[in-house]
């Protein structure tokens, strides 16, 4: 009988010792969080210096009216955001988001038959090259694209050098909502099917291939599987194609004239036009900053992270 007991002992004393372990791991688990603290404090301060500090200061301009260069900074008030809601204000954000939604319509319609084609028809070996051909007006600078449009839309440019030759009449687009659109459709086509191309490239061909064989016609596969499995890529470019249509600044002010003023250029006139109102400008800054974050946090959410890291 004792050894029986000096057995349970034993056995008692052998299974409380695994404890000891948890604290070394409890200690590496510290040690390792503090390593990564290390690793983000550059990346931290860079963006705490030059995004979070300059945020705060804008928002403390913005409760300021009708401060200008060299006055003194004494916040008293929201009169500044509530002049943004004014109706002629109201009218330039109201076109800024219309802009930025027609955009966003376009490169969807336009970049998924080119996402499709480049990731399921072509064969693998080529469509990378096509990939990197599509997306080869985002090496050169978005103000020369903007000018290169100039001269395709302006009244003697090629556009209507082409509508001439076939003794059409000739179309007056630049300076004009049309050409503003056509630009930043231009300008942001490669980002939405470089996202599209990231979700339609993952699709099983099988069961694409699978459902024709049981009848299904080719509108019935692409609205019930093709839309459903890439509906998170679709959603990824058109929010990341919106958040960059909606604080555009050159399509507009180059292609647009004095009839396409944007949120943008508004914001851009208010600190370094004729009007130099920065308290206004701060709160439109703040304004766009607010639906920027919205936006952003929609694209994290609802997004198709695979799609985005791509």
């Amino acid at each position: 009988m004792p050894k029986t007991k000096s057995n349970k002992q034993q056995k008692t004393k052998s299974e409380k010792k695994p404890k000891q372990p948890k604290l070394k791991n409890q200690g590496q688990g510290m040690g390792n969080f503090f390593d990564g603290l290390i690793l983000l404090l550059p990346s931290g301060l860079w963006l705490t210096l030059l995004l979070v500090m300059p945020t705060f200061v804008i928002l403390e301009l913005s409760l300021v009216p009708n401060i200008k260069p060299g006055m003194v900074v004494n916040p008293s008030g929201i009169e500044n955001y509530l002049t943004a809601f004014q109706e002629i204000y109201l009218r330039v954000i109201l076109r800024s988001l219309l802009f930025a939604l027609g955009t966003t319509f376009a490169c969807l319609v336009l970049g998924f038959p080119v996402a499709y084609w480049i990731g399921q028809m072509l064969p693998k070996g080529w469509r990378n090259l096509f990939l990197l051909a599509f997306i080869l007006p985002l090496w050169t600078s978005s103000l020369l694209r903007s000018y290169a449009w100039i001269s395709i839309l302006r009244p003697t440019g090629l556009l209507n050098f082409v509508l001439e030759y076939f003794h059409q009449e000739p179309i007056q687009l630049l300076n004009q909502p049309a050409a503003v659109l056509i630009g930043m459709t231009y300008s942001y086509l490669p980002f939405m099917v470089l996202i599209l191309y990231a979700s339609i490239e993952k699709l099983d061909r099988r069961v694409l291939e699978a459902a024709a064989d049981l009848g299904a016609n080719s509108s019935v596969i692409f609205s019930k599987i093709t839309i459903p499995q890439t509906m998170p890529g679709i959603l990824a470019g058109c929010l990341l194609v919106f958040i960059g249509c909606l604080g555009d600044f050159v399509d507009p002010e180059l292609l647009g004239g004095a009839s396409s003023m944007t949120l943008a250029r508004l914001i851009y006139n208010q600190f370094l036009g004729s009007t130099q109102n920065w308290g206004f400008g701060s709160a439109l800054s703040m304004l766009l900053i607010i639906t920027v974050s919205m936006a952003i946090a929609l694209l994290l959410k609802y997004g198709d992270k695979s799609a985005t890291e791509a």
